[in-house]
Order: structure tokens, then sequence, then C-alpha cells
């Protein structure tokens, strides 16, 4: 066979490939369309379930559409007074979004990432924008997409087995949920994944994280660094933390509520919060870092960012300095340009800015590579390009933020 027959054959084998892998996922999706979310109104509340536990209960669009026209509803009911969302299995809250598909269809025309991240978009400002108290149950692993559906609401419950990170810089389009299930069912470690998958971190990324304390959302961004149980609240992103054993008879105290203001659901969850013991004397885990994080992450470039990790010195500085080098160039800029901007942005000018970055992102070549590298031929050996910080420049930066015009995400 000569060079160009085989050429051929392997642009054959691989669009066959492609499409075999998405077939594969819509016929999983058809069979699981009616029970991956469970909406039910109980007692005085609208109960969201996230119910593919197999997978983490990652997102899919379908789930996304079931989600947000009862929530719509609920809002608008006078008997409904809270809305509860959870995941089931225990294992995760949420772990993401079914990027993988995405990525898989839009190599084969298929323009499902348009539609998946506009209505994810869309549900977060939903949340966001909810007039009723919203209670997020964070049990297990809460990444990407399950942030997105969460961290925006007014309460968010973390127990001593959440799981926080925003992995996508390798992280937030909401790939984070690829990067724990492919670690779980492979063994490869969380940092090798994380460095295939970089892109920014979305889902209102570039909203709640430049509002942590100091720039420690700049740091969780950039590094993908995961937090776990009550430093979740901790860090400012639950708003409460209570054992994990208490969360059924803490959603049965909820539901008990007779026509409960939002004061009184507060007054609930506070009191499950100061009950719960689990590690209340433990200080927070990047306390002694906190002052660090500051200094390094307070740069406003990448490579400023990179020389003062690098100034310091100290072993901590020298293992995130080891993470950064090993994500996408292009990601690590997009993702402090997001932050940045996003400091004095509301929600929904956040999420258009990231709408724009999700379609320059899917147009482009190192979201493919990544999960090329990663779930498809599995070579874990990602060629980023541009690869170099020096070759991602204003100009190339510019054509990621531009508006989409008509296009635009709008609400």
């Amino acid at each position: 066979m000569g060079q160009l027959e085989l050429w051929r054959f392997m642009s054959r084998f691989n669009a066959f490939k492609r499409t075999n892998i998405i077939l594969h996922h819509l016929r999983m999706s058809k069979h699981t369309d009616a029970t991956e979310v469970l909406l039910e109104k109980k007692g005085c509340a609208g109960v969201i379930t996230l119910n593919r536990p197999k997978v983490l209960n990652t997102l899919t669009l379908n789930m996304i559409r079931q989600i947000y026209p009862q929530l719509k509803k609920w809002e608008q009911d006078p008997e409904t007074f809270l809305i509860i969302i959870k995941g089931a299995g225990g294992k995760a809250f949420c772990a993401g979004g079914d990027i993988r598909v995405v990525s898989e269809a839009e190599k084969a025309n298929q323009k499902i990432a348009p539609l998946f991240f506009r209505e994810e978009y869309m549900l977060n400002n939903a949340i966001g924008s909810c007039q009723k108290p919203y209670v997020a149950l964070l049990h297990g692993i809460t990444m990407g997409g399950g942030v997105g559906i969460s961290v925006h609401g007014q309460f968010r419950v973390a127990t001593e087995k959440c799981l926080f990170a925003m992995p996508e810089t390798a992280i937030e389009l909401p790939i984070q949920c690829w990067i724990e299930v492919v670690r779980v069912n492979t063994g490869i470690p969380k940092e090798t994944i994380m460095s295939f998958t970089r892109l920014f971190p979305d889902v209102g990324g570039g909203y709640f994280l430049p509002r942590l304390q100091g720039k420690l959302g700049y740091f969780l961004a950039l590094t993908g660094f995961r937090l776990k149980g009550r430093d979740v609240y901790r860090a400012g992103i639950a708003t409460h933390f209570v054992d994990s054993e208490k969360l059924g008879v803490l959603e049965e105290d909820l539901l008990a509520l007779k026509s409960p203001s939002k004061e009184d659901v507060a007054a609930v969850l506070e009191n499950y919060h100061t009950e719960c013991k689990i590690d209340r004397d433990k200080s927070f885990i990047l306390e002694e870092h906190l002052d660090k994080i500051n200094s390094c992450f307070s740069a406003n470039t990448m490579e400023q960012i990179i020389e003062n990790l690098q100034q310091d010195g100290s072993s901590f500085a020298l293992e995130q300095l080891k993470v950064i080098n090993k994500m996408s160039p292009t990601s690590l800029k997009i993702t402090l340009r997001q932050l940045m901007e996003g400091s004095s942005k509301t929600l929904q000018e956040v999420l258009t800015m990231e709408y724009r970055l999700s379609q320059a992102c899917m147009r482009g070549h190192d979201f493919h590579e990544g999960i090329r590298a990663l779930l498809i031929d599995k070579d874990r050996s990602p060629k980023w390009k541009p690869a170099d910080l020096k070759e991602v420049t204003d100009e190339y930066l510019n054509n990621h933020f531009k508006s989409l015009g008509s296009n635009d995400l709008k609400f």
C-alpha cells in the first residue's frame, strides 16, 4: 500500500471511529433521556435530582432542556417556595458536562456545541437570577458544569465528601467531568489528565472566581487546585457545611417548612451548619499559602505570574509552576484575561463573554487536541498551537473575545 493510499485509509478509519463514538453516545442518550434527571414537587419545594450516577451525574443537553423550563415554572408557581438540586448515587453532585461527544460531533460537522453552551449558560443565568431560594446540595464531585448549576444560587451546602475543582485550563469548558471520569476509570493521574484538556473556567467562572478572597479564584482557575469538604466553605464557594449523614434529614426539614421565606430556609441551613463538628478545628488547606497566592497571582500577565512563582522558589510555588507549564498557553492567557475582565462585569455580561470564548475555542485547535490526546487516540501527548506563551499575542486573544454579532448570547 502506497503512502497516499495509506493516508486515505487512515482518514476514512478515523472518520468511521468518530462517527461510531457519536452514535454510541446518542444511543446511550436515547435510552436514558426519561430518567437522567428527576423533577419532582415535594412539600413546599421543587426538587431536581441529577440521575446519571454511573457517569458522575454529568450534564447532557437533554437534561439542561428539562431543568430550565421546570425551574422557570417553579419560580412562578405560588405553591413552590424553594428549589433544591442534588445528585444521585453519593459519589457526585455533578462532575461537569459531556464534552467528548460535543468535540466529536463538531469534527463530524454536527453543530451541537453552540446549542449546548448557549442553553447551559442560559440555565446558569436563570439560577443566578432565580427569585426563590435555590439550595444546591454539594455532596461528592462538583466540577465544571456542576459548579455552574450550583454556585450562582443563593445557598450552596457542602459536605465532607464534596470535591470542588475548576480543572478546565486543561479545566472551565465543563471538561472537568471527564477529567474525573477518566481518572476513576483509567487510573491516569489528575495532573496528567488536566494537562491535556485545558481551556477556560466557564459556566460563570469569570464572575464568581475573581470575587473570592484575594487572588484565590485566579489561583484555582489557573492551576485546577482541588478543594475538599469544609475547605469548599472556607474558600467562600459553599455558603454552609454539613455532615453528609445529616443531609437526608436536612432535606426533610426543608421540605417540611410551611410557606418559607428566604430567611426561614437560611435559618434551617445555619442550624445544621452550626451543629457540624467535622474538621471544625482544622485550618484552611491554603491558609499558609494565601500570601504567596496573593503576591504571585496578582500580576496582569501570565509571563509575570510564572516569573513570580520562579522567584518565590518555595516548594509550593514550584509545584504550581509545574502544573501551569503543562497547560495550553492559549488557555492560560484566555483564563487570566477572562477573570480580569469578569471582575467588573455582571453575571449576564460574563456569560456572554464566555459564550464567545466557547465558540472560539471550539473552532480552534487546542480543545480538540486535548480531547484527542486524552480520550480518542490516548497518546497523552498534546501538541498545543501556539506552543509557547510568547506566541499567544494580544491580537490572537482579541479574536477569542470579539462579539459574535447576531449570534451572541442574549438574555
